[in-house]
């Protein structure tokens, strides 16, 4: 793997970072002594130091010691990082954004001329490593600084890349939408509680039938729209729901939402 000899450093050590972290360390793409973070909590620090085995401030190492900088901050603070981080660059180091909305140009504007950038876009399954990442490539950014922000990433889950202007749409369906299924899991587990389903049998149901529906569409080569049409017998239990669904014009509901999350992903856009 290409991280073998490299030093990964995280400015920012929230629970995204941590999963990053956790899945490299758990892939052994790199040791505990390649890893370094750094944080605004000094906590914070000290528990990943004690967690993980990684570095920090503490063993007098920063991110310019590092061959890849994860930007992990969120976008309100990120010009800040910035300008520190712009002090202290190498050539050639690669930094990786991980702020939603943040173009890599405006990235590059901040930082010195021919610095090399990425720009990616994970979710939070990626605790779990079943995350989902789309990373697209800034100006200076090559075929094997790609394959390096790959090898970060796919230890936590797939990895796709696509054109920085697909970037804020794939914010809004990727890296929010595990939001939405856990939206409808609350309104399924809420209609099994009012129709008689014990408490902690609704949730686990609920749950493992989500998990279940996608395991199914991951592996299976059929549309989920084909998928949903096998379940759906006619004059059955699943048709009168899907019917209401229908009824209540809900595919435009989640498009409509989608597209609100999109929007404010351009307004966030530097």
């Amino acid at each position: 793997m290409a991280l073998n000899n490299k030093t990964v450093a995280f400015i920012g050590a929230g629970n995204m970072a941590e999963a990053l972290i956790k899945g490299m360390l758990s892939a052994r793409a790199v040791s505990p002594r390649q890893i370094i973070a750094t944080d605004v909590s000094s906590d914070r620090l000290t528990w990943l130091r004690e967690e993980y085995g990684i570095r920090t401030a503490e063993d007098d190492v920063t991110p310019e010691h590092a061959d890849i900088v994860i930007l992990a901050v969120k976008p309100q603070v990120l010009p800040d990082v910035l300008r520190e981080f712009a002090a202290i660059i190498r050539p050639g180091q690669l930094a990786v954004s991980i702020a939603a909305g943040v173009t890599t140009k405006y990235i590059e504007s901040m930082l010195p001329k021919g610095s090399v950038v990425v720009r990616a876009m994970p979710n939070t399954p990626a605790l779990v490593r079943r995350g989902a990442t789309a990373i697209c490539a800034g100006s200076c950014a090559t075929a094997g600084h790609m394959a390096d922000a790959r090898d970060v990433f796919r230890d936590v889950g797939s990895v796709i890349e696509v054109p920085e202007s697909a970037m804020n749409a794939v914010t809004a369906v990727s890296g929010s939408g595990p939001a939405y299924v856990f939206y409808v899991m609350e309104a399924m587990i809420a209609a099994a509680l009012s129709s008689g389903v014990p408490a902690d049998q609704a949730q686990r149901l609920v749950v493992e039938t989500v998990c279940g529906a996608g395991e199914l569409a991951l592996h299976s080569a059929e549309h989920p729209e084909e998928l949903r049409r096998r379940v759906t017998s006619p004059g059955g239990t699943t048709e009168a729901a899907v019917n209401v669904f229908d009824a209540n014009n809900m595919k435009k509901t989640i498009e409509d939402a989608i597209a609100a999350a999109v929007k404010r992903a351009q307004a966030l856009a530097r």
